[in-house]
């Protein structure tokens, strides 16, 4: 077969074309990376991680995504790496999409190394664990200050393989605070009971988005409104002047666009023109920053791995928003509403937290019944990337389109977490999960749901899940007294083309909610036909503009039941100017 084209299948369904045997049977490249003394004191703990990109239009460590265009990347852990001292990269390293270096064709490339520094932290369980701490970037290893990367560099592969050298010469600078505006007010507290799990200081923040007349009427206390959703570094969705004129126009791939960056910026301004209008609801919007050494963002509930960000953003964070801008205070006068891990959110702080909210509008929720975690079922399948019986295995799929038109497997979704970071700590969605739903593992990390590389379940751990946070199973468990006080509060939105599939657990949901007796759970689920994520319950606009319309959506919504439901002798007239 020398001299004729060699098909060779990565991941059971990736190919990549090579000329010859011999390609195969090559040592591959070798990396070897370093750091000089100059750029960091003492020895390193973190995960290094080599780029490779096959074009220039933007820097290697901006091109890693689940999308058919993705890059090469491959990942090692380093502990106590000194300046100086390589850090190799060979064959035996894992990679994404490529599993081995050996698997890179000859040619040109564009190449460039980053290390994402981990710190040691001593929890209050007994367990120490090296994380990445966030830094104010919303835990992107990409963009994260302090983190060491190199220059990119065009550098030539050969087949026979050789030796690469590159160092480390950069350092992303720190980020600047948020801005405070006449509307928009940052809080940041010190959570002492997250600063008491993690053993150091640990911070919850917001942004607080005051209503029109807010100075003009001190006498008023006003209802809660809060957008869950990832880490907002500003207020999203908020700007104060109109559109710049000379924004040069982008097109979202995504929703076929052009310009789609003009169209957000419309929104953004659009948004505080309804804000700042006559008769929008007079309400204090607030947007939780909780980024934390695995996520952007906790979940908004208590985990044994993550810490206890439900109890410290209810009973720390929100009492301080409201006393310092004179919220209400009350339970009757706070509702939630979301998209994606947002929506997951309102549901679940509805559900776990269910006197201290009045009603949630949960949008394209992440995963409410885990007997659809996507498109596999913890509690009886086997294996999570592959479906089948004694004679075929089918790959599960991981995200589509709206047409079906598949992208990414499971199997390779998982694959690049895994080459971003072991022991979960990619940063990234599966991971995660794991993190917030696991039991703490004997080295002090998540226990895995599946094992990473060959996606076999672990159904002790599913179970551990279960009872904690499959949010339709509790309800169903528990509806005899949540019943009674989630009447009216629970609304989910998802369309049926849900890329990463997550209507198949709201039609698990809805077939709870639609026979729940003794009460009635008296909401709303609805479903928007050949919808992606996020859709959000807006019949009339398409995707791209409805995602940017939460506030305009939902606030007047739950205003709306505030007034409905507030008890005798409430307070409703001091904010409604």
């Amino acid at each position: 077969m020398t001299g004729k084209k060699l098909l060779i299948p990565i991941l059971g369904s990736t190919c990549v074309l090579a000329s010859s045997i011999a390609w195969q049977d090559s040592p591959g490249v070798i990396f070897s990376v370093t750091y000089p003394e100059a750029l960091a004191n003492g020895p390193l703990d973190g995960r290094l991680l080599l780029i490779i990109s096959s074009n220039d239009k933007e820097e290697p460590r901006f091109q890693i995504n689940d999308s058919l265009n993705t890059e090469q990347i491959f990942g090692i852990d380093v502990e106590g790496w000194a300046a100086k001292q390589p850090a190799v990269i060979d064959s035996s390293v894992l990679g994404y999409p490529l599993e081995s270096t050996r698997g890179i064709l000859p040619g040109e490339y564009n190449v460039q190394a980053l290390l994402h520094i981990y710190e040691t932290f001593r929890r209050s369980d007994g367990k120490v664990v090296k994380l990445p701490m966030d830094r104010g970037e919303g835990q992107q290893w990409n963009r994260a200050p302090g983190n060491l990367f190199s220059t990119p560099r065009k550098l030539r592969v050969d087949a026979a393989g050789g030796s690469i050298s590159i160092v480390l010469d950069q350092k992303i600078p720190p980020i600047d605070p948020p801005r405070e505006t006449r509307y928009v007010k940052p809080v940041r507290i010190q959570s002492e009971l997250l600063t008491r799990f993690w053993g150091r200081p640990m911070h919850l923040g917001a942004h607080v988005l005051l209503p029109e007349g807010f100075e003009q009427h001190p006498e008023a206390r006003y209802p809660l409104a809060i957008f869950h959703g990832h880490f907002p570094h500003e207020l999203s969705g908020w700007r104060e002047v109109p559109p710049d004129p000379d924004l040069i126009p982008e097109r979202s791939e995504r929703f076929g666009l052009e310009g789609y960056n003009k169209i957000v910026q419309e929104q953004a301004y659009q948004l505080y023109k309804d804000w700042t209008a006559p008769g929008f609801p007079r309400v204090l919007a607030v947007e939780i920053q909780h980024a934390n050494p695995f996520y952007d963002d906790s979940y908004a509930v208590n985990s044994v791995n993550v810490g206890p960000y439900g109890d410290a953003i209810n009973q720390e964070l929100i009492p301080y928003i409201e006393q310092q801008f004179r919220g209400i205070g009350q339970g009757w006068a706070r509702f939630m509403y979301g998209g994606s891990t947002g929506g997951w959110e309102a549901l679940a702080s509805q559900i776990l937290y269910p006197n201290n909210y009045n009603g949630c509008w949960a949008a394209c929720p992440d995963p409410i019944d885990f007997r659809a975690y996507t498109v596999v079922n913890i509690y009886e399948d086997e294996n999570a990337y592959y479906a089948g019986g004694k004679w075929k295995r089918t790959a599960r799929p991981g995200f589509r389109n709206y047409l079906g038109h598949l992208t990414a497997t499971l199997e390779q979704m998982n694959q690049r977490e895994l080459v971003l970071g072991t022991r979960s700590r990619s940063g990234d969605q599966w991971d995660i999960w794991e993190a917030v739903f696991s039991p703490v593992g004997p080295d002090g990390y998540p226990k895995r749901i599946w094992e990473k590389r060959t996606g076999k379940i672990d159904r002790s751990v599913a179970e551990y899940w279960r009872e904690h946070y499959d949010l339709r199973y509790i309800l169903e468990r528990d509806w005899k007294t949540l019943g009674p006080k989630l009447r009216g509060k629970i609304n989910i939105y998802c369309g049926d083309m849900d890329n990463f599939y997550l209507n198949n657990a709201v039609y698990l949901m809805e077939d709870f909610l639609k026979n729940t007796k003794d009460p009635h759970y008296e909401g709303e689920v609805d479903y928007g036909n050949r919808a992606e994520h996020c859709w959000n319950g807006d019949h009339s606009r398409p995707n791209a503009l409805s995602r940017l319309r939460y506030h305009q959506m939902f606030i007047p919504r739950g205003v709306k039941r505030i007034l409905e439901t507030a008890p005798p002798g409430a307070d409703v007239k001091s904010w409604v100017y």
